[in-house]
């Protein structure tokens, strides 16, 4: 059985252009500014992936796009929409998994399932939310709640949820931080799915060797500002005869070495 966003085929997938734009943007938590001048956009069907240390800026982005903080200055357009004007129009489009949730602690996964299925005007009926998690394999854990489920239950569950409403924008936050390698191919198969019917990701990742896999473009973040971006193939292409690449390479360049090599080998908290 697919899931209810599975089965939706409508044509706000349809046509060309971009689905993200992001265009000058600048945040300031009082006297330090966080993100200066970041630019991007994602066309539809296409997976991006926002690289970057701890502190580098990829979450105040995430957050800036999501809604849930403004900008000093800048524009972020979702399906051509001003997402910093129309809020509410905006993250309509998008689906949001997050490292951690904010699910009611009170109620079981399928009370969720249809309390979120309600919100996003989906409907969804008791043995259509039970087939829903059936294809996610989490069926037989309907009657628990979501602290009762393993990381990867969890994040398998979460993922349904963000895609309930089959999102033109995906927005995940280390999405398979923590996962076994079962679980990992699991996710990644949904997310190929929702792909595969139009929709966009964005991500972010510490996983250099993920990201090289699945990301179609990467961009890379550093105190704020983009360094460089490219497919996996292109920034390795481009930065192969680098000396601060070739220093740490052990063999043939990979993304992790120009990742590297780009953003400096200093620990970040």
């Amino acid at each position: 059985m697919s899931t209810p966003s599975e089965e939706t085929t409508t044509d706000k997938h349809a046509g060309g252009g971009a689905v993200l734009e992001v265009d000058g943007l600048v945040v300031r938590y009082g006297s330090r500014t966080a993100v200066d001048g970041v630019a991007f956009r994602i066309a539809r069907g296409e997976i991006l992936g926002l690289l970057g240390p701890n502190g580098a800026g990829k979450t105040t982005t995430l957050s800036v796009i999501e809604g849930l903080r403004r900008p000093a200055s800048g524009s972020v357009n979702v399906d051509g929409i001003d997402a910093l004007r129309h809020p509410i129009d905006a993250c309509s489009r998008l689906g949001v998994q997050l490292q951690s949730s904010g699910f009611q602690p009170e109620l079981s996964i399928e009370q969720l399932l249809r309390l979120y299925a309600g919100l996003y005007g989906v409907r969804l009926t008791r043995a259509t939310a039970r087939e829903a998690l059936d294809g996610v394999g989490l069926e037989q854990e309907a009657s628990k709640r979501l602290k009762g489920l393993s990381g990867g239950q969890a994040q398998r569950f979460s993922l349904l949820i963000a895609t309930l409403h089959d999102p033109l924008l995906l927005l995940l936050d280390e999405p398979t931080s923590g996962l076994d390698p079962q679980s990992r191919r699991s996710l990644w198969q949904r997310i190929e799915a929702s792909r595969r019917r139009g929709g966009s990701i964005l991500l972010t990742t510490h996983s250099m060797e993920e990201a090289q896999a699945v990301c179609d473009r990467i961009v890379i973040i550093d105190h704020g500002r983009i360094v460089a971006t490219g497919s996996p193939a292109e920034l390795i292409a481009a930065h192969r005869e680098d000396p601060r690449v070739l220093a740490i390479a052990h063999g043939e360049p990979t993304l992790e070495d120009v990742f590297i090599a780009l953003t400096g080998s200093d620990l970040r908290d």
